[in-house]
C-alpha cells in the first residue's frame, strides 16, 4: 500500500511538471528549415547568435486572421539583462525577409514594442536583438499566406490623399511627468505598397512605395528609429512603452521611398 501511495504521488508530481512545461512551451515556436541557413550570413554575418528566450518574448498568432496585418509583440523578460539597443525583424519566407531594423533609445528600456507585418507564406518570424552582452534571437512560426500581394486598400485615391496623417493614442490619459512609465501607440496612414499588389481596376502592378525611415522622439530624446521594408503593414502601427521625460509632445519624422517627407508633432496631452 505504501509503495502504491508513493507511486501515485510521484505520478501526480510528474503530471503536474508536464502540465507546467506545456503551459510554458510556446504554441508556435520557431521551426527548423533551410531558408534561415541561407539568410543567416547576410543578416548577421559570422556573429554567434544566442538563445533569446530568457531575455525577451515574441508573441505572434499561430494562424493569422489577416496575412497583411499580423501583429508581432516583443517584450523584454529580464530588464537587468541589459539594454536592447536594436532589433532586426525577419520574416524568413517573405520576398524581402528583413521587415525592419529598429534602434531604441534608453527611454524604451525595458523593451515592450508591437507592430504589424505582412506574411507571404507560412514562415518563421524572427527577432534578432543586439545587446551589450551579444546577439540574441527568439521568434514564432506563423501560418499565413498572401500578405505581400493582398490589396492594400479598398480606396487607393483616399489612401493617397490621406497619406502621412498620424494618430496618437495614450493608454493612461495622464499629463506628461518625468520618469513615469507610460504606453502609447502611433499610427501612420500610408499604403506601404509592396510592389506585389495589383490595381483592382487595371490589374497592373502598383509600384512599391513604403516608409523607408521613421524616427520618433519625445522632445530631443530618441525613442526609436526604424529602417523599413515592404513587409511592414499598410497604415503601420507602433505600440510601445517608454519612460516619460516630461516633454509635452512626440515628434515624428517619416520618409517614404518616393521621397515624401512627413513631419508631425503629436501632443502627449489630448486637447480638452
Amino acid at each position: 500500500m505504501k509503495q502504491k501511495l508513493i507511486f501515485a504521488g510521484f505520478s501526480l508530481l510528474l503530471a503536474a511538471s508536464l502540465a507546467s512545461a506545456q503551459q510554458e512551451r510556446p504554441d508556435n515556436p520557431l521551426v527548423q528549415g533551410p531558408t534561415w541557413d541561407e539568410l543567416k550570413g547576410d543578416i548577421v554575418g559570422d556573429m554567434s547568435i544566442l538563445d533569446g528566450a530568457a531575455l525577451f518574448s515574441v508573441a505572434a498568432p499561430y494562424r493569422a486572421n489577416d496575412a497583411a496585418t499580423v501583429p508581432v509583440t516583443i517584450e523584454q523578460r529580464e530588464p537587468a539583462a541589459g539594454h536592447v539597443g536594436s532589433i532586426k525583424l525577419v520574416i524568413d519566407e517573405n520576398p524581402a525577409p528583413v521587415a525592419a531594423e529598429i534602434r531604441f533609445g534608453r527611454a524604451m528600456a525595458p523593451l515592450k514594442f508591437e507592430t504589424r507585418v505582412r506574411v507571404n507564406q507560412y514562415s518563421n518570424i524572427r527577432v534578432i536583438a543586439e545587446t551589450p552582452e551579444g546577439i540574441f534571437m527568439n521568434g514564432r512560426f506563423v501560418k499565413a499566406s498572401g500578405g505581400c500581394s493582398a490589396p492594400a486598400t479598398k480606396d487607393p485615391v483616399a489612401a493617397l490623399n490621406g497619406m502621412g496623417e498620424m494618430r496618437l493614442k495614450l493608454f493612461d490619459g495622464k499629463a506628461p511627468a518625468p520618469n513615469a512609465r507610460r504606453e502609447a501607440q502611433i499610427m501612420i496612414r500610408h499604403p506601404n505598397y509592396s510592389g506585389l499588389q495589383r490595381d483592382q481596376i487595371t490589374q497592373l502592378f502598383i509600384s512599391a512605395n513604403f516608409i523607408a525611415r521613421l524616427e520618433v522622439k519625445q522632445g530631443d530624446d530618441l525613442l526609436f528609429a526604424l529602417d523599413g521594408g515592404i513587409s511592414l503593414s499598410e497604415n503601420p502601427v507602433f505600440r510601445f512603452s517608454y519612460t516619460d521625460n516630461g516633454a509635452p509632445a512626440f515628434t515624428v519624422h517619416a520618409v517614404d521611398t518616393d521621397g515624401n517627407v512627413f513631419d508631425r508633432v503629436l501632443p502627449k496631452t489630448p486637447p480638452a
